[in-house]
């Protein structure tokens, strides 16, 4: 693949993943979402703010920032082998995914926390993995009515399900894929150190779904 090819698709992958679809669904409503609750532009908030029709509109656009530009790097790179060398180039376009959610270009470089975008491009990398840590990420919500904590275990659980799948042949991954999961999982954890705090100190507000602006909620 030439060198322009393989740039034009994660530079692609980024200028598509930047775009805030929480901060235009705000602005539909007439409202600054970064200014409005948590303050991040992820589902969770919109979802406590504007409503959960919007909320759930926001995490479907926010998965297939991560999902498309990954299938689309696939299947431009024509790759069917987890030796072949074009799967730096998808890796690439994850992390670019993850950067422009996180890092938008179209807001100041800053962002949500990227569990929604994550996601979408992990189902196009190793969708098993995904469903394991979707089962992690349910079962704690729904006991617990955190988000974050739901969010981390997830994060946690996803790259640990990904090596034991390529290991044992059920699912394959190259070494930059599971390096990549490896990663986003840190990063994931890195970007929610003041939910954890919170959580530490009891502080962390649960997700109520009666209740739409009284406390702050955990941002997605």
């Amino acid at each position: 693949m030439e060198i322009l090819i393989a740039v034009a698709i994660v530079a692609g992958a980024y200028l598509f993943a930047s775009i805030p679809w929480g901060l235009l669904i705000g602005r539909i409503n007439g409202i600054d979402i970064r200014k409005q609750g948590s303050g991040n532009i992820g589902a969770t908030n919109v979802t406590r703010t504007v409503g959960k029709g919007w909320g759930r509109l926001c995490f479907l656009m926010d998965f297939l920032k991560g999902l498309l530009p990954v299938l689309i790097a696939k299947k431009l790179t024509m790759t069917g082998s987890v030796s072949d060398p074009y799967q730096i180039v998808i890796a690439s376009t994850a992390l670019a995914c993850v950067a422009g959610h996180m890092w938008s270009i179209y807001i100041g470089f800053k962002g949500g926390k990227g569990i929604s975008t994550t996601a979408g491009l992990l189902m196009a990398l190793t969708p098993y993995s995904v469903l394991i840590a979707g089962v992690v990420w349910a079962a704690v919500f729904f006991t617990s009515r955190y988000v974050s904590l739901a969010s981390i275990c997830a994060a946690v659980i996803l790259p640990i399900a990904a090596v034991i799948f390529s290991v044992t042949g059920v699912q394959p991954q190259p070494g930059t894929v599971l390096g990549l999961l490896i990663f986003l999982a840190a990063l994931a954890i890195f970007r929610h150190r003041s939910n954890i705090s919170r959580l530490l100190n009891g502080t962390e507000n649960r997700f109520d779904k009666k209740k739409k602006s009284a406390k702050k909620p955990e941002a997605v």
